[in-house]
C-alpha cells in the first residue's frame, strides 16, 4: 500500500508542479536544483547530485543546460582550480524564487485539511521512512 500510494503521490505532484511551471521552461530535475541552489548558492556539483539525489552524470547535463540559459554559472573560488562552484545568475535567482513558491503552493494544497500537529507529524513519518530507505 505504501509503495503505490508514495508513487501516485510523486507522479502527481510532478505533473502539478510543471502545470505550475510550465510557461519558465525548466526539464525534469531543474526546479529541484534551483531549489537546492537557492539555498545552498556557491555548491559544488558533486553536492549537488547527492543532496537533489541525482546522478552526478544527469546533474552534469542539467547544469550545463541552465549555464548555457543564462540561470547559473559556474566559478573557482579562493584560488581553488579544483572545484567549479556553481552559482545562481540573477535569471537563476528570479527562476528559484518562482519554484520556491510554485512548491510552496503546493505544499500548501496538499496539506490543506491537516492539522497543524497532524502536518508536522506526517513529516516526521516521511523523514523516518526516508532516513530508513538511505539505510538499505
Amino acid at each position: 500500500m505504501y509503495h503505490k500510494l508514495m508513487m501516485e503521490n510523486q507522479s502527481m505532484f510532478i505533473k502539478k508542479v510543471f502545470e505550475q511551471l510550465r510557461d519558465r521552461h525548466l526539464s525534469v530535475g531543474q526546479p529541484k536544483i534551483l531549489e537546492y541552489l537557492f539555498e545552498h548558492d556557491g555548491s559544488v556539483q558533486k553536492e549537488i547530485a547527492m543532496a537533489c539525489r541525482i546522478e552526478p552524470a544527469t546533474v552534469t547535463s542539467l547544469l550545463f543546460r541552465m549555464e548555457k540559459n543564462g540561470m547559473i554559472e559556474r566559478k573557482t573560488r579562493n584560488d581553488n582550480r579544483r572545484y567549479l562552484y556553481v552559482f545562481l545568475t540573477d535569471k537563476g535567482k528570479y527562476e528559484a524564487d518562482y519554484v520556491k513558491k510554485a512548491f510552496d503552493t503546493l505544499e500548501g494544497i496538499v496539506l490543506n485539511d491537516f492539522t497543524d500537529k497532524e502536518k508536522k507529524q506526517f513529516i516526521e513519518y516521511l523523514k523516518r521512512a526516508n532516513k530508513n530507505l538511505k539505510e538499505v
